[in-house]
């Protein structure tokens, strides 16, 4: 469903994915009083780059938000200030870190007594696991194409939050012996899936995107 959240540079556009068992969900995404049960999580995704094309419907998003559906998680994928129709513009970092963090707002109103997990794709991940990494709410990261040479991660390297990273073989961007490097670094707990052959945007992979998100977080509680 289509979503709206109040961003700090105006209206954010958002679509939440709900799992099946979750019903009575009123149109603003808000559950109903007779709804016999809610989300085990509630996780934010953010997109990749909006001045490289990145949108919330951006197709390994959109995999990992309907993997996240099937193993019992609401998804909420949201465009950054500037994308689609958000209001603002872009902001170099900073100011979609503040979009993301309204978005983790949004879902904790909504979803009070689930789990908070937070990531993001590319450009997103960065966003998504550095808030993530920042609220205390948040128990666990997922990081899907995370370019680690290009931005600051030191701060997720560190943080003991569960960590769950997806890569492609050749991806471009951010080579996997560079994510493999960073991951030997990073504080545990940590796990890690190698998609065969996927470049950065996993394109024709995009489906295992999906899969993996499911097979690492499928039975994880926290």
């Amino acid at each position: 469903m289509l979503v709206e959240i109040d961003g700090p540079a105006g209206r954010l556009e958002a679509r939440l994915d709900l799992p099946p068992e979750v019903r009575g969900v009123g149109g603003d995404g808000q559950l109903a009083q007779a709804a016999p049960s809610g989300p085990r999580a509630a996780v934010v995704l953010a997109h990749p780059h909006p001045k490289l094309g990145g949108t919330m419907h951006t197709k390994a998003v959109y995999q990992a938000a309907k993997a996240l559906t099937r193993i019992g998680c609401a998804a909420l994928r949201f465009n950054f200030r500037g994308v689609g129709a958000s209001a603002g513009s872009y902001a170099d970092g900073p100011g979609e870190m503040d979009d993301c963090r309204a978005a983790l707002d949004f879902v904790r109103r909504r979803f009070p007594d689930a789990h908070l997990w937070c990531g993001g794709m590319s450009f997103g991940a960065w966003i998504g696991l550095t808030a993530g990494v920042q609220d205390p709410r948040v128990s666990a990261l997922i990081g899907i194409a995370s370019p680690v040479t290009r931005y600051d991660f030191e701060m997720v390297r560190a943080s003991a939050k569960p960590k769950f990273f997806v890569h492609g073989e050749f991806d471009d961007i951010c080579p996997l012996r560079d994510m493999k490097a960073f991951y030997a670094r990073a504080a545990d707990p940590k796990e890690l899936v190698v998609i065969e052959a996927a470049d950065h945007l996993f394109d024709g992979k995009v489906g295992e995107v999906g899969d993996a998100v499911e097979d690492l977080l499928g039975d994880w509680n926290g």
